[in-house]
């Protein structure tokens, strides 16, 4: 009975782990307003223009990223 338990835990783990693995950020600039974005899946390249051809762990390394960039610094 424990073992059936512990077995039904592990695989319920391991079905749910997709759902916790960690996000990943794009800096993007929108292809008809030509404004930059953090987005968080890889751009497609038609609408949404991968910038930094790179991914972020978070949002804030992103956004650093988003700033030193020429093409998305405020004219």
């Amino acid at each position: 009975m424990v073992r059936t338990v512990a077995i039904a835990i592990l695989a319920a783990g391991f079905i749910g782990l997709p759902a916790m693995a960690a996000e990943e950020y794009w800096v993007a600039r929108d292809a008809v307003s030509k404004q930059c974005e953090i987005v968080p899946k890889k751009p497609d390249g038609t609408l949404v223009i991968d910038l930094g051809k790179k991914k972020y762990a978070s949002e804030g390394e992103a956004r650093k990223a988003m700033e030193a960039l020429p093409d998305c610094k405020k004219k």
